[in-house]
């Protein structure tokens, strides 16, 4: 059974992508939480071809996948989990929530180094703020991003079912809280104890910088309250924030060719960590 699971690794993710984008995608319809004059009609063609470019960039570059390195690192006995005599549901809840860690401090660390924020900018020049949009990361970012889970699982000796199921909750967690969805505010209020919600995370997507460098968390909504990056709403409000970033607000810019161009023209401007303060 377990090597059958890992054996349709693919297909689980694929699976679990397309159910939770089409769940994404109903809800944003039925109850939108902001109006989005640019609409789906140039954004989303253009944000899906991004993913394809991922796709197709990681493939040709990595040999395996993380969960194909923790089988590995389970088989050759890499990694601090595989020295530890943990209950096997502790490896893996402890691994989950250590990864979530991971990307935590990855995300913070890609807006406070100009030329990784010049990366990651393209996911923040988005004008709008949907489902598609959890999806929009530059190409080279993705690499350096696969590199940091690498060395993090290898290092971990994560068990390969907890990669497995962070990776899925992750995938889905990033379309949730980037979905354009309304959710009651007395439940939203609940809810972000336990995971990021989309009103915790649209903050984030502020053209405030002071608002951009807050809520860095995907999945697990701790971590900001712990290390003080947490803002609980924007100054100006959900349905009145402005979405994106200073530099990119023509929206020929959300055409897949300028967006793969975009972390190599104009300078980094103020969002990066630490930068001009005085203005934030």
């Amino acid at each position: 059974m377990r090597d059958a699971v890992f054996a349709y690794e693919p297909y689980i993710r694929l699976g679990a992508f397309g159910g939770v984008f089409f769940v994404m995608a109903i809800w944003e319809f039925i109850g939108p939480r902001r109006n989005q004059p640019i609409g789906r009609g140039l954004r989303w063609p253009n944000n899906l071809g991004v993913v394809v470019v991922d796709t197709l960039l990681v493939r040709v570059l990595f040999p395996t996948t993380a969960v194909g390195l923790a089988l590995v690192a389970e088989a050759r006995g890499w990694g601090l989990f595989n020295l530890l005599a943990l209950a096997s549901w502790a490896g893996v809840v402890s691994s989950v929530v250590v990864l979530d860690l991971a990307i935590y401090l990855q995300h913070v660390l890609f807006h406070a180094v100009p030329a990784l924020w010049r990366l990651h900018r393209m996911h923040h020049a988005d004008l709008e703020f949907d489902v598609t949009t959890g999806l929009r990361f530059h190409p080279i970012e993705i690499v350096v991003s696969l590199l940091i889970k690498f060395s993090v699982v290898a290092a971990l000796g994560a068990p390969a079912l907890a990669v497995l199921i962070f990776e899925v909750l992750l995938n889905a967690t990033s379309m949730f809280n980037h979905g354009n969805v309304r959710v009651q505010p007395s439940l939203d209020r609940i809810l972000r104890w336990i995971v990021v919600t989309p009103d915790m995370h649209r903050v984030h997507h502020s053209i405030l910088s002071r608002e951009t460098n807050s809520n860095f968390g995907f999945n697990l909504p701790w971590w900001d309250r712990l290390f003080g990056t947490y803002r609980a709403q924007p100054a100006a409000g959900h349905d009145a924030m402005t979405i994106g970033i200073e530099q990119f607000r023509d929206p020929r810019e959300l055409r897949l060719d300028r967006m793969l161009l975009q972390p190599f023209r104009g300078d980094g401007g103020r969002y990066p960590l630490g930068r001009r303060e005085d203005e934030q």
